[in-house]
């Protein structure tokens, strides 16, 4: 049904191009009309969708004018008649004078249609007709709103049915002369296609995501109305809003909280909304973002959020051997001892994926995504793509293209890198840091993953990142990553980490540097006293050891961090830096007379407290055992240790 058309399209894109009129825009638009109207006319849901996912990719399409032209798939893809829709809403709610409930707006006309289905909106009528229907206490909530009615295509089921008959047949045949589990990814494309057709199920996902996300003051998520809703039909709140794309400041921002949301989907809920097209997401009237179709869902296994966020690291700190690593927990390879053959070929998609820049702030999804793809290919690798993460790709490959179409130079790897940080560094909801979790972080935050002593700079760096996730981060003006700023706000996030059970491990490594740089801070006091009176004043017995200079000067760095984050910024080298350090003394001196005389603040401070305390008197102890260890060495002729 559609090849013969899709023949003649090529057949006019080819005569273009001899005629040489194909870069005109007249012509262009025409073709990509033609192509959506292709579609439609197909009725194939699969490929309107695929429609729907390569309107927000220009940059693979290569034509602006026929994203355009795909983008109309999100509402101009015909609608069935309205007098068929009244009575699926009539079959599905038992033949009940259903109609009766609803005071429809539009002259009763649809509002919108997809793929799947078509949109009216309707006001709930109070009354005993609707106390009936599904009881005083849902009237209750539900009488008088202003609701969403989407109804199902009538022939939808049937259509998909044959999409995916289609596809697996193509995919089994594929499978013969490729490497990738390309059936595992048809039938889990098929599980997400079958799974939109049950519209109750849709509801259940949507009241899911309001838990997870209604209380967030940027995003909006309506609920759904489970009463009134059925397998074909689905009643829910209405939300006013435009759809995108968004230009300007208001673009970054949409994009920004869509990107913070699918973060916390990924690493802390586990369920995923995999088609983010902006057919379902809305910009309100308040600036927040509404999303409003919840028919493609999919859920993760926590211990998949612990392997992605190690992939995510890998690839920003270009970490190949961290990147492998995950990629085997994740399922990507299935021999274990190619992983030697894997790694170079690793490198080189990744160059690749980031446009030959090799930096991973450049990295792009969707070239990614044609990269693994190919890896897939060679049947050297038993390399496969796990269907979960082709889901993930998908929805990020179209969130990306959403960014691009706002702002050219935004990147979605540079973007997300704050969220995943913030989460990694202060996860909400954990009672208790997961042993892969632990074991990343340790691999990350101390030297040689050896739990001995402190990555400063990396953690420093960390948390300056995950900082900027808890503000208005706009990662396409973000152009030095490496040269970083750090704030009073990551100086907090870095005490509530420390003193956090995830931070719990670097408190033993804490412990020994600090006892190390006051040792020797006070072996340079006694070797200067010692020097000055030329040897009449002596150290104490172990007192005057060797200086750990590489301790010193990172101990230097933290001092000179903090300060820097305490102090504002001044043009004035020097009164006015005094003039901020006496006011930064006289706010502590405020802060320490509030915290003292406001029992509620002593209680909420109360735990940092005794954790502080905790290490200052290990740091005694282990200072002690240092020169205790040193005055018995003496004693006994033996060398200092450095």
């Amino acid at each position: 049904m559609l090849g013969l058309p899709l023949l003649g399209w090529y057949i006019g894109l080819l005569t273009d191009k001899l005629l040489k009129i194909d870069s005109k825009e007249s012509v262009e638009r025409k073709r990509g009309a033609e192509l959506r109207m292709h579609l439609v006319r197909s009725r194939s849901v699969a490929l309107i969708k695929s429609g729907q996912a390569l309107s927000l990719r220009p940059d693979l399409l290569k034509s602006k004018i026929w994203a355009e032209e795909l983008g109309k798939l999100v509402d101009e893809v015909g609608s069935f008649p309205d007098l068929e829709a009244m009575k699926i809403i009539q079959d599905e709610l038992s033949n009940d004078p259903v109609l009766s409930l609803f005071e429809f707006y539009n002259d009763c006309r649809v509002v919108a249609s997809a793929s799947i289905g078509q949109v009216y909106k309707a006001r709930i009528r109070r009354g005993a007709a609707l106390e009936a229907a599904i009881g005083k206490v849902e009237a209750a909530k539900w009488g008088g709103k202003t609701v969403a009615i989407k109804i199902q295509r009538p022939d939808v089921a049937a259509s998909a049915s044959l999409d995916m008959y289609l596809i697996r047949r193509t995919a089994m045949w594929l499978s013969k002369f490729r490497g990738g589990d390309i059936v595992a990814i048809a039938d889990t494309f098929g599980l997400q296609l079958f799974g939109e057709l049950d519209y109750v199920r849709e509801a259940q996902n949507c009241e899911q995501f309001h838990e997870l996300y209604g209380t967030w003051d940027d995003v909006v998520v309506p609920r759904a109305c489970t009463s009134l809703t059925r397998k074909k039909v689905l009643v829910m709140e209405w939300v006013d809003g435009a759809k995108g794309p968004w230009k300007g400041p208001d673009g970054i921002e949409m994009v920004r909280i869509g990107l913070r949301c699918s973060t916390d989907q990924l690493l802390r809920s586990g369920l995923f909304h995999a088609d983010p097209h902006r057919g379902n997401l809305l910009r309100t009237p308040q600036g927040q973002l509404a999303v409003i179709d919840f028919g493609m869902m999919t859920t993760f296994l926590s211990g998949s959020y612990d392997r992605l966020i190690g992939l995510v690291l890998g690839l920003k700190n270009k970490d190949l051997s961290l990147a492998t690593e995950n990629l085997l927990k994740l399922g990507f390879l299935e021999d274990t001892t190619q992983v030697d053959i894997l790694v170079p070929r690793l490198r080189k998609a990744l160059k690749n994926a980031t446009g030959g820049t090799n930096k991973s702030s450049d990295l792009s999804f969707s070239l990614l995504q044609m990269e693994l793809d190919e890896i897939s290919r060679d049947n050297v690798l038993r390399f496969k793509i796990p269907p979960y993460i082709t889901i993930i790709i998908r929805s990020l490959t179209i969130l990306e293209g959403f960014a691009l179409d706002v702002d050219p130079n935004f990147r979605l790897i540079r973007g997300a890198y704050p969220y995943v940080l913030k989460q990694l560094l202060s996860p909400e909801g954990v009672e208790e840091t997961p042993k892969a979790l632990n074991d990343l972080l340790i691999r990350l935050l101390t030297v040689n993953g050896e739990q001995k002593e402190v990555e400063w700079g990396r953690l420093r760096d960390l948390l300056v990142l995950a900082e900027k996730a808890s503000r208005s981060y706009d990662p396409s003006k973000d152009k030095d990553e490496d040269k970083v700023s750090v704030s009073r706000k990551t100086i907090d996030l870095f005490l509530k980490f420390m003193t956090s059970k995830t931070g719990v491990f670097l408190k033993e490594p804490l412990v020994h540097e600090l006892a190390e740089a006051i040792d020797g801070m006070a072996s340079m006091g006694e070797s200067n006293i010692l020097e000055l009176s030329r040897g009449f004043i002596r150290p104490l017995p172990g007192g005057n050891g060797p200086i750990n200079t590489k301790r010193m000067k990172e101990m230097r760095a933290v001092v000179d961090v903090l300060q820097s984050a305490l102090l504002m910024k001044s043009d004035d080298d020097g009164r006015g830096k005094r003039q901020e350090r006496l006011e930064l003394a006289r706010e502590f001196a405020r802060e320490l007379f509030v915290l003292f005389s406001d029992e509620a603040r002593r209680e909420s401070a109360a735990p940092l407290v005794s954790e502080l305390t905790t290490v200052v008197q290990m740091v005694a102890v282990e200072v002690l055992e240092i020169r205790s260890s040193r005055a018995i060495r003496r004693v006994l002729g033996l060398a200092d240790t450095k």
